[in-house]
């Protein structure tokens, strides 16, 4: 697929999440150990909390993906925060031929790597009782619908049993796995009869959010009152006082999932679920350990040395953003890309993959009917030259360019989508083993956003030209209308940069009114729409012809001549003749007509070539035995 390593698939949601960026760094080295290839399928999930649209439609991706060419899937099914993706990812990866370990979630069918949730919550309970000997402790738990949320919490409770301690202990607060609960959890503790002397949170979110809200209530951690989280996230170790918090041990995670799908390739494995036992870090917030003034003091400068990064990424973004908004031609992406992408951290290769029709119109166009499963780059950025680029299309089974490299590489796709429709995707590879920063992620989001850019406007264009062509032509017949007709016979004429001889014809159905009484005015317009064919049917030679009106037509030739006139009324008699003899028809198509070479310039008059080409064309008429109007 991409080279000769083994490639291994990673399906995850929110992969710039300070704990998913460091199981990503865990996958990677992993991955470099063994010796295999990874391709991450990102999500970005629901972003905020007031716009939960853009997931719903984020992974229609999912049915364009191939599953056969890869070795192992790796399903991180914890960050999925959209209803029913992640059953809807599950379900496409129980087609897989390939081993599926999970490493989040407890999935039937999959191989699973369990986290021992109870185990580590059993462990922090035990160490607040018999370590630090606390009776007055309150629990501060996740949503409960969630299944992590009852696995810490009847633990707990188990374990404040098996102590004899009220299994609530002094009081249970139903908190979200988010930071936006804090300030009532303080409010429900510090109003409980009993003061908690200690408070177990079941993830680090709660407990930072808690601390700053005992905090804002003039309660000291530890102090007062002792405080842990869990899930050990790098913003529990960052926050002071440092949390006190149960680590999910990433590295083992990673190791132990590509390992089991190696030895189950090579038939070195009876495939049985594996356990990992979570261990605890002692911090501030329990009392365990003191703060280092001088460590901290460092953590404060390399703060301020990223806020300066950040400040300087956001300005390049939004100079990024203007130039991206100024795309009117697909074209111009690239050079922009080429140029401006980057502030999300280095990157060896970047590819954008548009979807194509049938017929090979790009999802940006209009006009693009239906999805086909093959995509074309539209962007390729190879800084260091690893990957020839092939004018063949990608798709489900090789949506990552071939490489000569032996070495294994690490892959994200993400889709790029606005709205409900899907263009394509983005595929980048990073030159370290950490992923992208959340400015990539505005990257896919504002190029999506041109995309859509370029569609509409597509869109407005094709309806503008229609429009406008609308206004220049005869709804009968299709040919140009007297004004199409005098705007582009005139700029003609303002191109003649010396004299040529130029011509002008005028034509005129004989007998219309005729058709018209006897059989019809329907039948009138279908003799007109006759004679405009035979008309357009003649005009090879740079001619401009168009409908004047009623039953006349116009024409106007630069640089012609007799022998390119006697061609053109001499076709035009044999045209009728032959469609006279083959229409079965009650009436015959008749045309008179007047022409008129002269010398023209720059200044000629237009009218005037038409004046004399119509008076021409009434002798003609004229001088026709039996003449019908």
């Amino acid at each position: 697929m991409i080279n000769s390593l083994k490639t291994i698939a990673v399906f995850g949601c929110q992969l710039t999440s300070r704990y998913r960026q460091g199981l990503c760094n865990a996958f990677n080295t992993a991955a470099e150990k063994y010796g295999v290839n990874l391709v991450y399928f990102n999500s970005l999930g629901n972003i905020g909390a007031k716009y939960a649209q853009y997931g719903k439609y984020e992974f229609d991706i999912i049915k364009y993906i191939d599953l056969d060419p890869f070795d192992g899937i790796i399903f991180d099914g914890e960050g999925y925060n959209v209803d029913g993706l992640a059953e809807k990812i599950i379900d496409k990866l129980r087609g897989a031929k390939c081993p599926v370990v999970s490493v989040s979630s407890i999935v039937d069918g999959f191989y699973n790597i369990e986290y021992d949730d109870a185990a580590g919550m059993r462990a922090m309970t035990e160490h607040f009782v018999k370590d630090h000997h606390f009776t007055k402790i309150g629990f501060m738990s996740g949503y409960l619908a969630h299944e992590d949320a009852r696995i810490r919490l009847n633990e707990f409770r188990a374990v404040m049993r098996e102590n004899g301690l009220p299994e609530d202990g002094v009081g249970m607060f139903e908190g979200d796995f988010w930071f936006f609960k804090g300030e009532q959890a303080a409010d429900y503790f510090l109003s409980l009869d009993e003061r908690p002397e200690a408070i177990i949170c079941a993830n680090d979110y709660m407990a930072i959010s808690l601390i700053t809200a005992l905090k804002n209530r003039g309660i000291r951690v530890p102090e007062d009152i002792a405080v842990s989280g869990y899930d050990g996230t790098l913003e529990g170790q960052d926050f002071l006082p440092h949390l006190s918090s149960v680590t999910r041990e990433r590295s083992i995670i990673a190791q132990k999932a590509i390992r089991l799908i190696l030895d189950i390739n090579e038939g070195n494995s009876d495939g049985h679920d594996l356990v990992i036992t979570p261990k605890i870090i002692l911090g501030q917030s329990c009392g365990c350990k003191k703060v280092d003034y001088v460590d901290e003091t460092e953590k404060v400068n390399q703060l301020y040395a990223m806020n300066r990064d950040l400040n300087g990424c956001l300005t390049d973004m939004e100079s990024c953003i203007l130039r991206l908004n100024k795309v009117s031609d697909i074209s111009m992406l690239d050079d922009i890309l080429n140029n401006y992408f980057d502030n999300f951290g280095e990157f060896s290769s970047f590819f954008l993959m548009e979807h194509t029709d049938r017929c090979g119109r790009f999802s940006h166009d209009s006009d693009f009917v239906a999805p086909t499963g093959r995509f074309t780059p539209i962007v390729w950025i190879d800084k260091e030259g690893k990957y020839p680029r092939k004018t063949d299309d990608f798709f489900g089974s090789r949506l990552v360019p071939e490489t000569g490299s032996e070495r294994p590489h690490f892959y994200y796709i993400m889709s790029t989508h606005c709205a409900e429709r899907m263009f394509g995707y983005a595929l980048i590879e990073m030159k370290e083993k950490d992923i992208f920063t959340e400015f990539y992620n505005a990257w896919i989001l504002n190029i999506s956003l041109t995309l859509e850019t370029l569609l509409k406007n597509d869109r407005i264009n094709k309806l503008i030209g229609s429009l406008e062509n609308l206004s220049i032509r005869d709804g009968l017949t299709g040919m140009l209308n007297r004004r199409g007709f005098d705007e582009l016979s005139r700029e003609s004429i303002r191109s003649i940069d010396e004299k040529h001889t130029v011509c002008t014809m005028v034509i005129d159905m004989d007998g219309l009114k005729r058709i018209n009484d006897e059989f019809g005015h329907h039948e009138g317009d279908r003799a007109i729409r006759t004679a405009a064919d035979l008309i357009t049917k003649c005009c090879d030679s740079g001619e401009i012809a168009g409908r004047a009106g009623g039953d006349e037509f116009y024409i106007f030739a630069p640089e012609y001549s007799e022998k390119k006139l006697k061609r053109f009324t001499e076709r035009l008699e044999d045209f009728a003749r032959r469609y006279n003899c083959n229409s079965n028809k009650p009436y015959k198509i008749e045309l008179s007509y007047g022409s008129y070479l002269t010398e023209g310039d720059s200044s000629s008059s237009l009218e005037e070539f038409l004046r004399i080409s119509d008076l021409r064309m009434y002798d003609m008429k004229l001088a026709k035995p039996g003449r019908r109007k």
